[in-house]
């Protein structure tokens, strides 16, 4: 069983690849990006590069790669390539024009166009046993569910704003139809916000969660200042996120169209700063107003999309369980360290 990951060479999908070669020493993996390794994959990939095949291609043109794909025996497919604009979480960020709006074309075409051009070399592949589609939280409106204190649930809620949600909930339901028309098992996963190894600025996404900007900050013996203690979020490590994704690639039966993959918790800033504390003694912070902070969120945003994510239905179809959120930053921290030395 030999798996194709679109986007295989950025942050979540990298590891996606990663997980599936340490799991399966006797398969091989094939990644689909526009971009090759850079020195960062290079290195992660290191142990299990002669198992790794990496084709550099766009997701929207086929000429380019459908040809090759077919001589490689692929049974599944994690489709994760798409373009992230995000910008917020420090001050200086949000001063700027959202990126969305310096190529809102480009942001549509290869989170839509990109995923139906992968749809349709799928469909005609015979032996393709799973499609896992990579979607987001995006999707979600800002509130919900109508129940305090509940996770939010995958349905209902749904109401994206950015053209990023927007196009990626246009490609879950494409993704839907295809599974209709063409009878494909496949599902599309929303992501709460992934932290963890593997995290860096990429030609697709450059933007960084604040477990990710607390650690870095933290181990630097910066000074965090974050605009308050209380702004939450459900947060994932990329390699809890990774495992999530592939326990439903290989699972017997999918009996959703749609699966939360999240901690299924929120975690405060406060927390994650004190977490921190714990691996480097004497870490600083000081609450400052946002003019002046370098982790800004706001603490309004508690709820819908911002809030914690319903995991009930990842966890019935899969024997996938998520780590305590404070293990696995302090997890992120020593891999953190480790790759400096």
């Amino acid at each position: 069983m030999n798996l194709l990951i679109t986007g295989g060479t950025g942050f979540v999908m990298s590891v996606v690849a990663r997980e599936w070669l340490d799991q399966h020493p006797d398969r091989r993996a094939v990644i689909l990006d526009r971009a090759g390794l850079d020195d960062t994959a290079q290195a992660w990939f290191a142990s299990v590069r002669d198992r790794l095949t990496v084709i550099e291609g766009d997701v929207r043109d086929p000429t380019g790669w459908a040809a090759e794909l077919d001589r490689h025996d692929i049974s599944a497919v994690v489709h994760g390539a798409t373009v992230t604009p995000i910008s917020r979480g420090s001050a200086e960020e949000a001063a700027r024009l959202p990126p969305e709006a310096l190529t809102p074309a480009r942001i549509v075409d290869v989170n839509l166009m990109g995923t139906v051009q992968v749809l349709e070399w799928a469909r005609q592949q015979p032996a393709l046993k799973r499609f896992i589609y990579i979607s987001s939280g995006s999707v979600y409106r800002h509130h919900g569910p109508d129940w305090s204190h509940e996770p939010l649930p995958e349905d209902g809620y749904v109401a994206p704003l950015t053209l990023y949600g927007i196009s990626k909930f246009a490609s879950e339901m494409v993704v839907n139809r295809y599974v209709d028309l063409f009878g494909l098992s496949a599902a599309s996963v929303r992501l709460s916000s992934i932290y963890g190894p593997m995290d860096r600025a990429t030609e697709s996404r450059d933007f960084r969660h604040v477990p990710n900007r607390v650690a870095q900050m933290a181990l630097d013996g910066e000074l965090i200042k974050p605009n308050s203690l209380t702004p939450v979020g459900d947060y994932l490590h990329s390699v809890d996120a990774a495992r999530a994704i592939l326990a439903l690639t290989e699972a017997s039966r999918l009996r959703y169209r749609h699966y939360n993959v999240a901690s299924g918790v929120t975690t405060t800033i406060g927390d994650i700063i004190g977490w921190a504390a714990q691996r480097v003694p004497g870490v600083r912070y000081e609450v400052t107003g946002e003019a002046g902070a370098n982790v800004i969120q706001d603490p309004a945003l508690a709820t819908g999309m911002w809030g914690a994510y319903d995991i009930s239905r990842l966890e019935r179809d899969t024997d996938w369980r998520p780590r305590e959120g404070r293990v696995a930053f302090h997890d992120y921290m020593d891999w953190l360290v480790a790759s400096r030395s």
